[in-house]
């Protein structure tokens, strides 16, 4: 176990005075009672980074700090290593609620993914089967209804991706319109049921997921204007020319090139369209090849307009960061106030990290640290240590068994996560613990063009392979070259350690049972499994954006394959 204790220099805001139990007893009851099974408050922000959490350290942590996320830190575990196994909204969202990889939970991608079955067992339904009072508000992306909730308000516009102002919430099966900020609505959602629950003799488990900060990036309207008087900080890869790495990272559109006109923020005209589709088309230039959006008085595309394009994007997004932070400090209060603190767990992540514009990226999906690395902090004074960073490898697949293991709930259901829960009582891994994760990403071409991968991450290095309609391997060193520059696959000097990760990497293909033929993976890339939603405006908008590019790409595979 890599325990290392966390400064207190990492952190902005002084912080309340900690109180500590020293409790070891954990309840072992499966049916939940009042006073012995902790609480549970799942906190999951959309694409939120490890890069935009001033606990993590980075170029942005003086300049946009995260006060309250940092608390949880202080007075909980940090984990500089939790995996996602699928780097991408949906699939990960799965496997966090099955404990299982994607192609156990059948769920691989987001674009043209299906609906999440919702007849499989999840923890939500297991917590919910064990006496606690159970609830979700926020963002859902799953497609099907929620299962094992008592009670649920979840985002049900635009594919159930969500607005940020004035949004439709499906509220037990109805849908409404509320007036306000996504991110404010959801914790008054929140904190109006534990409300409500407050003279039950249940513990509760809440699933709190905030739709920020996704796109596109909408702020408060507080802060829209928060740093329009500054430039941020450029990351160190910003400028990434992928060198060796042009077919993977160097053939994506998720580049600082692909930002649409709604992206930027720019002013729309209010006539001269002829019908939605012309309004929305407008809306989202820039975001196929060969449109490129520009500053005003720019003809031209190069570096000061990319930057531009930069400094609008990661002004939004930390602006939108700010607003969870904000939101997550209303919820410690009421923890706070009402003596919760103690016997409540608090788990803040995401569904994955995110691009601020480290290789030139947005968006997440490689296999690459600054999207495969997500962010987790648990707080729970009763059993947890404060102020502690857990430096073991855990994976997304593991927080459903830890989750139930630390409240104490015996389940029968099998999983291929398995529970870290001895990381955070006893600061200790559990025995025979594997320090590696294997990852599988599937979504090709649309959405951004990232090509199907598998690979192998471990305490010291990454290696993928890339598949699709490329045989591409790529191995980084993240000892010598934690930015990951330099792919070494070619390098003599790493003959031994390729051929002994890519033995690793097969083994766990064969445990956790993908060790399948190339062209059934491909198969499942080019499977159209469905759509979020049956109807509505949002399907017919996603297939008008990536017609042309849908056949565009048609056309190129062809080419390939002629040639």
């Amino acid at each position: 176990m890599k325990i290392n204790k966390l400064f207190n220099s990492l952190f902005v805001v002084a912080t309340a005075m900690l109180v500590l139990s020293c409790s070891s007893s954990k309840s072992t009851n499966n049916t939940a009672q009042a006073g012995k099974s902790p609480n549970v408050i799942y906190i999951m922000a959309d694409d939120l980074t490890t890069q935009a959490i001033s606990a993590y350290g980075g170029i942005y942590k003086d300049i946009a700090p995260t006060p309250n996320i940092d608390r949880l830190a202080k007075e909980g575990m940090l984990f500089q290593n939790s995996i996602c196994t699928n780097a991408i909204c949906g699939p990960s969202r799965s496997s966090i609620l099955t404990g299982n990889y994607s192609h156990v939970n059948g769920y691989y991608k987001n674009e043209s993914g299906g609906k999440f079955d919702e007849t499989k067992w999840t923890f939500p339904r297991e917590f919910q089967s064990k006496g606690y009072a159970t609830s979700l508000f926020g963002k859902w992306h799953l497609g099907s209804e929620p299962k094992g909730f008592d009670a649920f308000k979840f985002h049900n516009s635009a594919g159930q991706q969500g607005h940020y102002w004035d949004p439709v919430f499906n509220e037990n099966g109805k849908d409404v319109k509320h007036t306000g900020y996504a991110t404010n609505l959801t914790t008054d959602f929140a904190l109006d049921w534990l409300k409500s629950n407050k003279d039950t003799d249940k513990p509760f488990m809440m699933c709190l997921q905030y739709k920020a900060p996704h796109r596109p990036w909408e702020p408060d309207h507080k802060y829209e204007t928060l740093w329009d008087d500054i430039e941020m900080p450029y990351p160190a890869t910003f400028n990434d020319d992928y060198k060796g790495r042009e077919l993977t990272a160097g053939d994506t559109e998720m580049t600082m090139e692909f930002f649409s006109r709604k992206d930027m923020k720019l002013p729309q005209p209010k006539e001269g369209f002829k019908d939605w589709r012309e309004r929305m088309e407008w809306q989202f230039f820039g975001s196929k090849p060969d449109e490129v959006v520009l500053p005003e008085g720019v003809t031209e595309d190069g570096p000061e307009a990319r930057k531009w394009r930069y400094q609008t994007y990661i002004k939004d997004y930390l602006a939108c960061v700010k607003s969870v932070d904000d939101n997550i400090g209303k919820v410690l209060a009421y923890l706070d106030e009402n003596g919760l603190v103690e016997n409540t767990v608090v788990v803040l992540t995401s569904d994955q990290g995110f691009y601020l514009g480290d290789h030139g990226f947005f968006d997440k999906r490689f296999i690459y640290e600054e999207s495969l690395r997500m962010p987790l902090i648990v707080r729970y004074p009763k059993k947890v240590k404060a102020g502690v960073v857990c430096e073991d490898i855990v994976k997304n697949i593991d927080y459903a068994p830890t989750l139930l293991d630390i409240a104490g709930i015996q389940s029968e259901q099998k999983m291929q996560g398995k529970s870290f829960a001895s990381m955070l009582t006893k600061q200790k891994a559990p025995k025979n613990w594997e320090e590696k994760a294997y990852y599988h990403y599937y979504e090709y071409p649309f959405w951004h063009h990232v090509q199907p991968h598998y690979g192998i991450r471990t305490e010291r290095y990454t290696l993928a392979h890339f598949y699709y309609n490329v045989d591409v391997w790529e191995l980084y060193d993240n000892k010598k070259d934690p930015m990951q520059m330099n792919n070494v696959i070619n390098d003599p000097a790493y003959a031994d350690v390729i051929k002994d990760l890519k033995a690793q990497l097969k083994g766990l293909m064969v445990e956790y049972k993908n060790d399948r033929p190339l062209e059934e993976l491909r198969v499942i890339t080019d499977t159209d499994f469905g759509s979020l939603v049956e109807n509505g405006e949002n399907v017919t908008v996603q297939k008008m954006i990536s017609a042309k590019y849908r056949d565009k790409n048609k056309e190129e595979s062809n080419e390939d394959t002629e040639e």
